[in-house]
């Protein structure tokens, strides 16, 4: 299972790549700023499978970005922390450039609506 480490470099970017540059980090705290806070939904609506999910999740807990409530058991919701609600801006600039420079001219461009 894959873990997180936090970096040591003291670059603040580099140390931002080390949690934030997974595919699949993005994907999840994307999915949770519109409200996804169970396992399966994330499955449903990712695609992604349940190991990665797994660990994924446990880095986003460990890196302080979510909180599983309740911390043992079954029906579980992630939340997020302030620390991930922080990212909120980040997310918006990522959503405006990509529909500004990654979508031909007439492509359908979803909206990052999040609050």
């Amino acid at each position: 299972m894959k873990s997180y480490r936090p970096s040591r470099s003291p670059c603040p970017i580099g140390r931002t790549a080390r949690l934030l540059g997974d595919r699949w980090v993005i994907l999840i705290l994307r999915e949770a700023f519109l409200g996804v806070d169970r396992f399966e939904q994330f499955v449903d609506r990712l695609g992604i499978n349940r190991a990665a999910l797994t660990s994924r999740l446990a880095i986003l807990q460990e890196a302080g970005l979510l909180v599983r409530e309740p911390p043992e058991g079954k029906r579980a919701r992630y939340v997020l922390t302030d620390s991930a609600h922080a990212l909120v801006p980040l997310y918006r600039e990522m959503a405006e450039w990509g529909s500004k420079h990654l979508f031909e001219e007439g492509e359908t461009r979803g909206q990052w609506p999040a609050t």
